[in-house]
């Protein structure tokens, strides 16, 4: 299973691992870390699973949908690594992953 290194708001950070083919969100929710909220359940409706990607990763991952974009655009903290981990499925090429969780808007 691939590992990710995840950064909570306090700047701690806790590897992890994930099953290939579950979502970054998932992962995350799955290993503890509350603070990221994911309201929508990972149906890219609400932008509460915000995280900022490591920016060697960003080649490696999917192409932002219109609707990640339009939803990352309301919030404060986003910048060119901002991504919303429900979007971002777990794949072996992702091996080593670091994810910040973004503030909260």
């Amino acid at each position: 299973m691939p590992k990710l290194t995840v950064v909570n708001r306090e700047r701690e950070e806790k590897t992890v691992e994930a099953a290939a083919g579950v979502s970054v969100m998932e992962a995350i929710r799955d290993n503890g870390f509350d603070e990221l909220l994911a309201l929508c359940g990972g149906c890219c409706s609400c932008a509460t699973c915000h995280v900022h990607i490591e920016p060697s990763y960003m080649d490696k991952l999917p192409a932002m949908s219109e609707d990640e974009n339009d939803l990352l655009d309301s919030s404060d903290h986003r910048d060119e690594y901002s991504r919303l981990s429900c979007q971002v499925p777990i794949t072996a090429e992702l091996e080593g992953l670091k994810v910040t969780i973004a503030q909260e808007d």
